[in-house]
């Protein structure tokens, strides 16, 4: 994998998905953020189904404070992992509220500083409500990254950082999402798409030949 090849990559991304966005339904930084919280580990499907209820009742840190742990708790509980959530969720809004004036911060020191954010969250954050070109890595970033050899790690970090430094600038806004969305839809995890993939002849997988 060298420059030139990666140039091509994220060309070739970007001309076959020429508005990548994030799937999660969302109108304000922080109805992203608690829907980002709640989609680890789970489905953007999933966390949308749950927050096209939850937010036309309470889409602010103070009026998700209002419902309540358990109220809260009524609207998530079909996502995996809705207790911790819900329980980080009401600290979040706290904290916005003491810290922030209830407005979701823009830089990664203060977001990591939230309940439940870590570093992954908030890269999502900077980029996709700030509009920073930062890449949270995800199991499917991961995946694509090291399956194609274009940033191969051992972990999310490694894999970052490497990411980070190595693409180019003017793809670098969206190669979040251009990675995400190829990672869900072409290069999945049990059977990735080979012989429909733009990326064929440019990815260095391996086993790619026995998948066509």
């Amino acid at each position: 994998m060298n420059a030139r090849k990666r140039q091509l990559i994220f060309a070739r991304l970007a001309a076959a998905i020429p508005e990548p966005a994030t799937e999660l339904h969302y109108s304000t930084s922080f109805e992203l953020l608690v829907a980002v919280v709640l989609s680890a580990q789970a489905t953007d499907k999933g966390v949308n189904k749950a927050t096209a209820k939850l937010f036309p009742v309470a889409n602010t840190p103070a009026t998700i404070l209002a419902l309540g742990l358990e109220g809260l708790k009524t609207y998530i509980k079909t996502i995996g992992l809705f207790n911790s959530k819900a329980a980080n969720i009401m600290t979040l809004c706290q904290q916005l509220l003491d810290r922030h004036d209830g407005q979701v911060p823009d830089t990664r020191g203060q977001l990591e500083a939230l309940a439940g954010v870590g570093r992954k969250t908030a890269n999502v954050m900077l980029n996709t409500a700030f509009g920073q070109p930062t890449i949270a890595v995800d199991t499917h970033i991961f995946r694509v990254a090291n399956r194609t050899k274009l940033a191969v790690g051992k972990n999310v970090l490694e894999v970052e950082q490497k990411l980070d430094k190595w693409t180019p600038k003017a793809h670098k806004q969206a190669a979040h999402h251009l990675l995400i969305l190829h990672g869900r839809y072409t290069c999945t995890a049990r059977k990735p798409l080979c012989s429909q993939c733009v990326l064929a002849d440019l990815c260095e997988y391996p086993e790619k030949l026995l998948k066509v």
